[in-house]
């Protein structure tokens, strides 16, 4: 109601300040231009009598003269302006006072929702994503309502699985995994995502029946990224750290180096006091001469790199991630307490920058030194 008051008065406000104009008599402007050139020829004649361009007794009559004039002008009855000019400012004030409500009722009724409540910007934020939330649940109904009618689609199952895992209804998940290995065959992937979804709905615990599934995908395929880390996961959750580790360990040095998954399984090796089994970066035409060596050979010169690179940090301390990269190197060798070294030379070398500091002990904390 409030909103719907203040509009009428900027309406009445926009007419007011279109009639004005309007409404002014043209004579009273004739009459104050008249006054106006009067009082300057009496002021002229004031200055040519000063200079002596003019005798005093011209002067004075044509004082006298211009003041008739003068007050004559300032006296008189308002003449009528012409009759054409007063009809057309009639209708201007007639359409400026009719006109403009209607054209702005016109475009509102069509462009606004005179009926719609209020919609605080929060929740109009909140809408967009609870909007997609919903269409995505409407699409799971229909999915659900198909399947229902046609139980053996395997693809139906296949499709509608992961998404109820991303919508968090695991038990539903479960059930649709199941159905999918039922309709469309076992494969590693699908025994994993399975026992994923039996982990998720016990709260990320690796129970023994996603254990069993996790071992079966492994046993489908050896190399299956997700059945190997939630096999290390379930060791670790039994207490066999060491078990956890030798089993993500072996699972980084097959991982390509994009492998999205490589941080997760790097951050739960370090968080078993594995460190990260990642070393310093070797050239093609190293790795092509280490594979000739034998491993006595071989620890050598990874160890000779890594002293170089220790030298190398040592002459520029600002490389956060070559120091990260040298206690990676030190932890997979075993060697705890020279990482532990390199950090606090780390955090010496960069004390003075505050954004490299904190970019280095968030490495560090990943690789399990917090201290």
């Amino acid at each position: 109601m409030t909103l719907w008051f203040v509009f009428a008065l900027m309406t009445v406000a926009a007419i007011f300040a279109v009639l004005l104009p309007l409404g002014r008599g043209a004579r009273a402007q004739i009459q104050g231009s008249e006054v106006v050139v009067y009082k300057d020829q009496l002021a002229e004649i004031e200055r040519d009598l000063a200079t002596g361009l003019i005798a005093a007794p011209e002067a004075e009559a044509a004082r006298v003269e211009i003041s008739r004039r003068l007050l004559a002008a300032a006296g008189s009855e308002p003449v009528s302006e012409p009759t054409s000019s007063l009809k057309w400012r009639r209708a201007a004030a007639v359409l400026a006072l009719v006109g403009l409500p209607l054209v702005a009722i016109g475009i509102y009724m069509p462009l606004g929702s005179p009926l719609l409540r209020d919609f605080p910007l929060a929740q109009r934020e909140r809408g967009a994503g609870s909007g997609m939330a919903q269409s995505l649940e409407n699409l799971v109904v229909q999915v659900e309502q198909h399947l229902e009618k046609n139980p053996t689609d395997g693809r139906g199952w296949n499709v509608l699985a992961p998404v109820l895992e991303r919508l968090g209804r695991f038990d539903d998940a479960v059930r649709a995994y199941r159905n999918s290995i039922t309709y469309n065959g076992e494969s590693a992937e699908r025994r994993s995502d399975l026992g994923e979804a039996i982990a998720a709905a016990a709260s990320g615990v690796v129970t023994a029946e996603a254990k069993t599934e996790f071992e079966r995908a492994h046993t489908l395929n050896a190399d299956d990224p997700k059945a190997n880390y939630f096999l290390g996961l379930a060791a670790e959750q039994d207490g066999r750290k060491d078990d956890a580790a030798n089993i993500w360990r072996a699972l980084l040095v097959k991982a390509p180096a994009d492998a999205p998954w490589r941080p997760l399984v790097q951050s739960s090796l370090a968080r078993v006091g594995g460190g990260a089994a990642t070393m310093p970066a070797l050239s093609d035409e190293t790795i092509a001469a280490s594979k000739d060596m034998n491993e006595g050979d071989r620890n050598a010169m990874v160890r000779g790199m890594v002293e170089r690179l220790a030298t190398r940090l040592k002459q520029n301390g600002d490389d956060v991630e070559g120091w990260l990269r040298l206690v990676r190197a030190y932890l997979v060798m075993g060697d705890r307490d020279k990482a532990v070294g390199a950090s606090g030379d780390a955090r010496q070398a960069v004390a003075n920058d505050a954004a490299r500091l904190k970019q280095l002990n968030e490495g560090l904390k990943t690789l399990g030194l917090d201290g």
